[in-house]
């Protein structure tokens, strides 16, 4: 389903849906398969029955991240309180910190956060998340009468969400109610997968629609074009043997009753998801949602011209628009555009918020809608009614908008009516406004929770004081060293690009960067501060340290497609540090002879230490390869009983510094 519950996470369900069909053997084994609905009664009954502190804490923190996974906060809330209060550790008191802000406790989030930024001895990692929960309450607690919501009474147990204006009294909805085309259910949810359905608003009848667009894959996030000739939608599938992303789709009318077959709009990349497709006022020009590595990070907005007869490379919207973080489910109400983001200053999750196109070509500053529409759950797809002129006294628009503020929790469809206000006071002309943004770059190293140990759970970041920084800004160049707060501040130019290299005697080097091209002015607020983090590892000499995520097929050595990025991340590594000689390891599990496994495991890391010679043009003095066999597993448990995940863990791949 391509409700929001789905975003990254929906793409982690498609993934492990590919993998695993196994039956589910315990709530642990459900909650990983992402099968939530299927997790929560198995969980309930091993809670009952569990002996110790220590096994009620790991059960109740499993029961928190499935009634999460589920949208249902309250229940969230209280399970996460129950692991942490059973000595399960600092993951259950941050989901509860996170889960206490989704549900509007802003107050109480703030002070969690501030627990934790103590118990990891580092208040730097929390600071964000501490003055977002004060600028939250402070809104929540405004007067402010702008707005009236109500849910609509169509509303069903499963998620609705995302409305698009069809007919003259209708919605275009996606959910993943029953009637949904297709006989399974989505385990996740328990729920079918997702469809397109259309609303009668006079009546409030929810009917599949019927315009050929529904297939028992995941359909959702609509938009036409002008003329209804076109319909742009998002299709996430997982076909047998690949991994699943999410593609906006073309479909053609082909009678008033009915489009073609849908296509895949052509600029779109193998092994990235594109979503949130929506046609914008000049009926041209296509905005949507994508999680491109080159973007700023997270999901962003980009947009797309149709020009003679073919659609233009995709270009992502300004830094005033996107963010680190996910912008998603952009909408039109003539040259406004409104969207979603968990990346600006809001409420918790996603919040919407309003912005439109300066004549400079950038976007204007982001403007949160603020409570009511916006809560401390995930907002997005809000909609402005313009179908019929309002006549009611002092309303001067209606809409519609998803929220997940429920006691439940799940996605719902809102109806607003937005009044008049008195007019807000014009900002004082005579004195002229100095815009000034600041940068602050902050030098950091992780927190393990063994110290001594790089393998080991990461608790956060604190700051590096001491580091070297050299600061290059077009052909100027300077070094300096950040304070003890590992920190240096900087007054920077209009539309620049700077660049960041770090380093600090014990630790590997790193870069960063910022872009100030495109930044917004606003008169309300015309002293802005971003923000640059810039990560150092610390050296842990002759330390095997696990490469995540590369993995080789049954009796092979050669790199697969999957393993490559953290390949590449290793090379980045090795050309920002050149003085460093590493080895690569390669360990296999107990199945199988001695002998066998060496070999295969030579093979393996000598396949890695080759393509970072010949791909990535490292320097073959400085690789060295080692193949283990099975001779020093991870997890010592004997052959015949050790697990799939014991066997897992133990077929690994490795590298550690030797000089």
């Amino acid at each position: 389903m391509i409700k929001h519950l789905s975003f990254l996470s929906l793409l982690v369900f498609l993934l492990a849906a590919c993998s695993y069909t196994m039956k589910i053997q315990d709530g642990e084994m459900a909650v990983d398969r992402k099968q939530y609905a299927v997790a929560v009664t198995m969980l309930k009954k091993e809670y009952s029955k569990a002996d110790t502190r220590v096994e009620k804490g790991k059960i109740a923190y499993l029961l928190g991240t499935a009634y999460d996974g589920l949208n249902q906060g309250a229940d969230a809330i209280s399970w996460y309180k129950t692991a942490y209060d059973n000595q399960y550790g600092m993951d259950a008191l941050r989901n509860y910190a996170q889960a206490l802000k989704q549900a509007g406790e802003y107050r109480e989030a703030a002070q969690v956060y501030k627990e934790l930024g103590l118990e990891i001895g580092s208040p730097y990692e929390y600071r964000k998340e501490i003055r977002a929960c004060e600028t939250a309450a402070e809104w929540s607690e405004e007067q402010r009468n702008e707005f009236e919501v109500e849910a609509l009474p169509s509303n069903s147990s499963a998620s609705d969400y995302a409305p698009v204006l069809y007919g003259q009294e209708e919605l275009i909805i996606t959910s993943d109610r029953a009637a949904a085309t297709g006989d399974e259910s989505y385990n996740w949810t328990g729920e079918a997968f997702s469809d397109f359905f259309v609303v009668n608003l006079a009546s409030n009848t929810v009917e599949p629609l019927q315009l050929g667009l529904n297939t028992e894959d995941n359909e959702g996030t609509l938009s036409f074009n002008k003329d209804q000739s076109q319909v742009f939608f998002t299709r996430c599938n997982a076909p047998k043997g690949e991994d699943a992303f999410c593609k906006i789709m073309v479909s053609n009318k082909i009678t008033d009753g009915a489009y073609g077959p849908a296509t895949p709009l052509p600029f779109q990349e193998a092994g990235v998801n594109y979503m949130h497709p929506a046609m914008g006022p000049d009926g041209k020009t296509l905005y949507f949602s994508s999680n491109h590595p080159d973007g700023w990070g997270g999901f962003d907005i980009y947009s797309t011209v149709f020009e003679n007869g073919q659609w233009s490379e995709p270009k992502i919207l300004s830094r005033s628009v996107n963010t680190e973080a996910d912008e998603q489910f952009p909408t039109f109400d003539q040259d406004t555009m409104y969207f979603a983001s968990s990346g600006h200053t809001g409420m918790g999750g996603l919040d919407v918020f309003r912005t439109y196109p300066l004549a400079s070509g950038n976007w204007a500053p982001p403007i949160n809608l603020k409570t009511p529409i916006n809560s401390g759950g995930d907002d997005f797809g809000f909609v402005i009614d313009r179908r019929t002129k309002t006549n009611q006294g002092d309303v001067v628009a209606t809409g519609y908008f998803t929220s997940r503020r429920g006691e439940m929790g799940g996605d719902d469809i809102y109806r607003f009516t937005q009044k008049v206000l008195p007019p807000e006071p014009e900002p004082d002309t005579s004195v002229p406004i100095v815009y000034k943004n600041t940068l602050d770059v902050y030098v950091v190293e992780k927190i393990y929770q063994d110290p001594s140990n790089p393998n080991s759970s990461v608790l956060g970041k604190k700051p590096l004081p001491g580091a070297s920084l050299k600061i290059q800004l077009g052909r100027e160049e300077r070094t300096v060293e950040v304070n003890e707060e590992g920190k240096i501040s900087l007054n920077i130019q209009d539309n620049s690009l700077y660049a960041f290299f770090a380093s600090k005697a014990g630790y590997l080097n790193n870069d960063g960067k910022f872009s100030s091209i495109g930044l917004p002015e606003d008169p309300r607020n015309p002293e802005q501060l971003y923000e640059v983090e810039i990560v150092l590892e610390k050296i842990f000499l002759n330390r095997e340290i696990v490469l995540e995520n590369i993995y080789y097929d049954f009796d092979e050595s050669f790199i697969r497609e999957d393993a490559k990025p953290t390949l590449d991340a290793l090379a980045d590594i090795l050309e920002k540090n050149p003085a460093i000689r590493i080895q690569l390891g390669s360990h296999t599990d107990c199945r199988g002879g001695d002998q066998y496994n060496e070999s295969l495991s030579q093979r393996r890391a000598q396949a890695a230490v080759d393509y970072l010679i010949n791909q990535k043009s490292i320097d073959a003095s400085r690789l060295a390869a080692l193949g283990y066999g099975e001779s020093q597993p991870a997890n010592d448990c004997l052959c015949s009983r050790c697990s799939e995940d014991d066997h897992q863990e133990n077929r690994r791949t490795t590298f550690k510094i030797l000089e």
